[in-house]
């Protein structure tokens, strides 16, 4: 939005006389004092705290939701003396109203952006304005496109909903987005009690009786831009970290296990029929007759899988390949500031359960965290914090990685990833879960998966299915192959005629066919040979696009934008883009329309204003229309921005491999463009040391000339080395070699 916005809220809160000329503030029918605090231009906390038979404001819980950000009261009192306070505050006006008790922010205009009102009874709900679509509220839940309006969401956990099977998981989060302006995250009271009710056209934050007593605090932000949403929330919540460079690979999941030759069949194959990939995941037994440990939270390996585990675990990371192992059970009430090395014997402080993974976390290389629901939101944020700090306490320079189940607002800082649970394998679930990915980035952590093709079996997965749900995946941060019948999970799985090991669901979904049993695939199914090539020609993008995805997490490191972004973060002016839930952004630059409904051969989707390249022929299409793309089983419509310029590599089979062959710096001409090339060790904590480089690579389209520049390189000596240019759409292609040291070349 090109309106620049001051940040606006009313409060308004139910109010007794109390004197002369004097107005008392109340909560839930009890005395209250208030407390407006500026957190940034953009940002305010409100909080509204009852008060005590002591006479004293009831204080917040300790909580690790938040980082510890600056603040500056602005107003703080119990009653209002006369009709109305006015506070500047920079290009802020606050104004306090004694009847009824309210606190507007408003922006330059003098409109009102958001309004909060609490009735006078006893829920303290807080009720806001929601005119135009609302969008996070974390993972899984209800919404229409991507608009959370109209439906009830409970703050809760669950892995066992109603809407599992189309919509994953759901992890609440009460962070919300306004795109009329705003966003506001309910921090105060923390409770899977609460709920937030966007029915009857307005918003309520509802909570749950006993959390009532407690103050509620809430931060909003009224933003410029979009871009301002993840900046501001990354003041309040803090920085994510960077991801292994391997993170960003594909990862190869199994389930029930025959023995040490079954995992290095997989691992050889993955190899052998040059299918990319970075890593290998065991589930744990429990879930599976025969995993990698002893059960569920168990640490000892399972003597008929792993009999020699070191020379197992040394034979894989021999053939590339990191080791991620699965654990499930964690202590309900985990807890604790940080991994220190200490020995406590209460079995929730997270320093004595990391010390039960110590032995195995020496072999391995990452940690899939599964379940967790019954955790309170503090203890989700331990156990992410848990997973973050233990590993790195005992690898100190090497960056932990993780991929969980559940978390909270806040996990995002610990590095942790986030994937959507079990849902089932239908059309409709790979429809759903592009809006569920949408919201969940939004609001909860940036770095988001799912299982391809879904979790549990349906006679609706089909090779046709899962090589749609792999294009999909391709662009989303976690990209993993996992699910039950999960020889149908590998890249050439479906001309193997068997579904591997029977696994039977205690999560049946409706979609069963009760002719065949369990909802497996069909034997016609099982011989498909068109699969597994356009499987790699995937694996290859994703492996291609490295350097570009690379560059990615970074933005998400220094400014909070998820890798997948919703359209209406670039073009919020876009009347069209304001709910399109069924394609996305990956970056700024490129345009991803997934394939979602069986046998389709032709895709309808948005391009927004501006010229568009088509990814696969060059071609270019004028925005600010639909247009409808023909599709065969290989492909998905990708296209890339006008002005983009994109990094891409030669393919390599692990994000590690030396390969031989330049970068190619894909240019799309038409439009001046800029791209900055960031680069590290990929691995290490140095990073946050300043040891990166990052290269501005601009195109000036009326000179016709390319020129790249840096901007950093402490502490890393550039070595010279050679790009190819390609300049689209001519396919005029050049060379130009690099020293560290501005450089142009004409085209």
């Amino acid at each position: 939005m090109k309106v620049l916005w001051s940040l606006t809220a009313i409060l308004l809160v139910s109010i007794t006389a109390f004197g002369q000329g004097s107005t008392e503030i109340r909560y839930g029918k009890r005395k209250a004092e208030l407390v407006i605090s500026q957190v940034s231009d953009l940002t305010l906390e409100i909080k509204l705290s009852p008060i005590g038979d002591n006479g004293n404001a009831v204080a917040s819980p300790a909580s690790d939701v938040l980082v510890d950000y600056p603040r500056k009261v602005l107003w703080q009192g119990r009653t209002i003396n006369g009709g109305e306070v006015t506070q500047k505050a920079g290009g802020l006006t606050v104004r306090i109203h004694a009847s009824p008790l309210s606190v507007s922010v408003e922006d330059l205009q003098g409109k009102v952006v958001q309004q909060f009102t609490w009735q006078d009874d006893d829920s303290a709900a807080t009720s806001f304005n929601t005119p135009a679509p609302v969008y996070g509220l974390g993972e899984g839940g209800r919404f229409d496109h991507l608009d959370r309006r109209g439906f009830l969401h409970p703050m809760r956990d669950g892995n066992a909903s109603y809407e599992l099977a189309t919509h994953g998981a759901y992890i609440a989060a009460p962070m919300l987005i306004g795109i009329d302006g705003w966003s506001v995250f309910f921090h105060q009271p923390i409770n899977r009690g609460n709920a937030i009710d966007l029915r009857n056209g307005e918003g309520k934050f509802r909570p749950v009786a006993e959390a009532s007593e407690q103050p509620l605090k809430l931060l909003i932000t009224c933003w410029k831009k979009p871009a301002d949403i993840f900046t501001e929330y990354r003041k309040i919540a803090g920085v994510t970290p960077m991801p292994p460079v391997w993170s960003l690979g594909y990862m190869q999941s199994h389930r029930t296990l025959k023995g040490p030759d079954e995992m290095f069949w997989v691992a050889n194959n993955l190899r052998e029929r040059n299918l990319p990939s970075d890593a290998l995941i065991y589930l744990g037994t429990g879930f599976t007759p025969t995993g990698w440990n002893g059960g569920h939270n168990s640490f000892d390996f399972n003597p008929k899988i792993f009999p020699d585990s070191a020379a197992i675990i040394n034979g894989l990371k021999d053939l590339d390949f990191k080791v991620i192992l699965h654990n499930y059970s964690p202590p309900r009430n985990l807890y604790g500031a940080s991994v220190n090395g200490s020995k406590p014997t209460d079995s929730g402080d997270i320093n004595h359960f990391w010390g039960r993974h110590r032995k195995v976390n020496s072999m391995i290389d990452g940690w899939w965290p599964d379940g967790g629901e019954n955790l309170s939101a503090e203890s989700r944020i331990a156990r992410h914090k848990m997973y973050f700090q233990g590993p790195l306490f005992d690898k100190p320079n090497i960056r932990p990685w993780s991929l969980h189940r559940t978390g909270y607002n806040g996990v995002h800082r610990y590095g942790g990833w986030i994937w959507s649970g079990d849902p089932s394998c239908t059309w409709k679930t790979l429809e759903t879960h592009i809006g569920v990915g949408l919201n969940h980035s939004a609001s909860l952590s940036p770095f988001w998966g799912t299982d391809i093709a879904g979790f549990v079996p349906t006679n609706e997965l089909t090779g046709e299915l899962y090589i749609r749900w792999l294009q999909f995946a391709a662009f989303t941060s976690s990209f993993r192959g996992h699910g039950r019948t999960w020889h149908l999970r590998l890249p050439w799985g479906w001309n193997q005629g068997t579904v591997g090991p029977p696994e039977s669901s205690i999560f049946d979904s409706e979609n069963r066919d009760a002719t065949y049993k369990k909802g497996y695939p069909y034997p016609e199914e099982l011989r498909n040979a068109l699969i597994e090539p356009i499987a790699r020609q995937y694996l290859n993008l994703r492996y291609q696009l490295l350097p570009y995805n690379y560059g990615l997490v970074r933005e998400t490191h220094d400014n909070g934008l998820p890798p997948m972004r919703a359209m209406w973060i670039h073009y919020p002016d876009d009347p069209v883009v304001t709910n399109l839930g069924d394609q996305f952004l990956w970056g700024a630059d490129l345009l991803v329309a997934p394939v979602y409904e069986k046998g389709q051969t032709s895709r309808k989707l948005y391009l927004p204003k501006g010229n568009w390249y088509d990814f696969w022929t060059n071609e270019k299409f004028e925005g600010g229309r639909s247009v409808s793309r023909q599709v065969d089983l290989g492909t998905m419509p990708l296209y890339v921005r006008e002005g983009a310029i994109i990094p891409f590599d030669p393919v390599r089979q692990y994000t590690s491999e030396k390969v031989a062959g330049n970068t190619t710096l894909k240019i799309y001409s038409g439009s001046n463009g800029s791209y900055t090339l960031y680069e590290d060790d990929g691995s290490s904590q140095d990073y946050l040391k300043g040891v990166y480089t990052q290269t501005l690579i601009t195109w000036d389209e009326g000179k016709r000339t390319l020129t790249l520049r840096p901007v950093h390189q402490n502490g890393r000596k550039v070595i010279s080395r050679k790009f190819t240019i390609e300049l689209l759409p001519e396919g005029l292609f050049r060379r130009v070699e690099y020293k560290g040291k501005e450089v142009s070349i004409k085209l």
